[in-house]
């Protein structure tokens, strides 16, 4: 890679090295080390992106008008690389990734600056609220209704699987604005404060030990029309837009380069002489070098303000198989130890043990946490469907 990159390139890569060995210190380095759920804790994660956004890097991603960086394909690219082989954390991808590219494309002059300077700085952290009981890959089917009541809507209803729900201050959510016609049709987009008065969140611990999802009640919450993004009923047009973002809005190359390295020092340590364990780890990274082009392919599509389109179905749904492939094979590295393991992270953070066995004492939630990976976002069999359909045509 390093013969296609310019000397300008080159020096931009050595000054992102740079602030990342600067600004990721030793404690946060094993607090990522020990997260064993999905997400980084934003207590730990805020304060690297307060550092990001000090020097205008939080959403590289975003239109320069709106606080992006400006920066090439390359340098995007660069940049997402040498942040996941740091093992960088992310600090609110439903708020930077997810939310800010919907407020920047649909909302008005009004909502873009209320919001996304917050988003920018941290100040907001934002949950998604799209997942219901027995909506999930059939989203249309949602009921969590808005009743109509002057300048503001009324809502009830229940989400679930909402990550993070219970650090959010913010969420995002579908609701039904109308039964009539198609499904489709009778979905807006709104945001809601997380304190504002019938909203309940009910924690959901996964079967890894860790709290990441939840439950979240709307009872009588009385929202303004304002807060509504796009046209009422026009919601479901929004949704997809967002969830191209979600799916292939940015590069995980890195991060999952960071888990591949990672599960490179387990099997050092574990099983160095293994020959048929190297050889699948060995065509783990053939389908990393992989993804990596075509990951270089999208960033030049969003780098010209446009969204990821049905190809974003295809990145979701390889980086959850390779992900889960990564989980997998470190199961089988640490072999009969994989059955003795600590369910929470309190329970081994003050722990002094050798890296690489800290490293096996966590493979076992991650492994388990891993199975949704191919649920949650949209499942594989959902994106399959989408790539039949958009791309062979079916």
């Amino acid at each position: 890679m390093d013969l296609l990159l310019s000397p300008e390139d080159l020096a931009f890569r050595d000054e992102v090295r740079r602030v990342l060995a600067e600004s990721l210190p030793h404690d946060m380095r094993r607090a990522i080390d020990l997260t064993t759920g999905f997400i980084v804790d934003p207590e730990i994660s805020i304060h690297f992106h307060r550092v990001l956004a000090s020097r205008g890097w939080s959403v590289p991603h975003w239109p320069l008008e709106h606080g992006g960086t400006g920066w090439t394909p390359v340098q995007r690219y660069i940049f997402d690389l040498e942040w996941g082989r740091a093992g960088a954390p992310l600090y609110n991808a439903s708020g930077s990734h997810f939310v800010g590219p919907v407020i920047i494309h649909y909302g008005t002059p009004e909502q873009k600056d209320k919001y996304l300077p917050r988003i920018r700085s941290g100040e907001d952290y934002w949950a998604q609220g799209y997942s219901e009981p027995g909506s999930g890959s059939d989203l249309a089917s949602l009921k969590t209704k808005a009743e109509s009541d002057g300048d503001h809507y009324v809502v009830n209803g229940q989400k679930i699987w909402t990550t993070n729900a219970h650090k959010a201050n913010r969420i995002f959510a579908l609701v039904r604005t109308s039964s009539t016609g198609k499904r489709q049709e009778g979905i807006s987009f709104v945001l809601f404060d997380m304190d504002m008065p019938g909203i309940t969140v009910r924690p959901i611990i996964g079967n890894g030990g860790d709290h990441e999802f939840n439950e979240v009640f709307f009872n009588d919450v009385r929202v303004p029309k304002s807060n509504r993004i796009g046209e009422e009923n026009k919601g479901w047009e929004i949704a997809k837009y967002l969830l191209e973002f979600e799916r292939g809005g940015r590069v995980l190359a890195g991060q999952v380069r960071g888990q591949f390295a990672a599960l490179v020092r387990l099997m050092a340590a574990r099983c160095p002489d293994d020959d048929e364990l190297r050889a699948r780890l060995a065509e783990i990274g053939t389908d990393l070098d992989a993804m990596e082009m075509i990951d270089i392919s999208v960033l030049s599509t969003l780098q010209t303000g446009g969204n990821p389109g049905p190809i974003s179905s295809l990145l979701k749904l390889r980086w959850s198989q390779i992900r889960q492939a990564i989980a997998e094979l470190a199961m089988d590295a640490i072999g009969d130890d994989a059955l003795t393991w600590m369910p929470q992270r309190p329970l081994y953070e003050t722990l002094q043990l050798p890296p690489e066995e800290e490293l096996a004492l966590g493979m076992t939630p991650r492994y388990l946490n891993s199975r949704t990976f191919t649920i949650m976002g949209g499942t594989s069999e959902v994106q399959t469907n989408i790539l039949a359909k958009s791309l062979v045509g079916l």
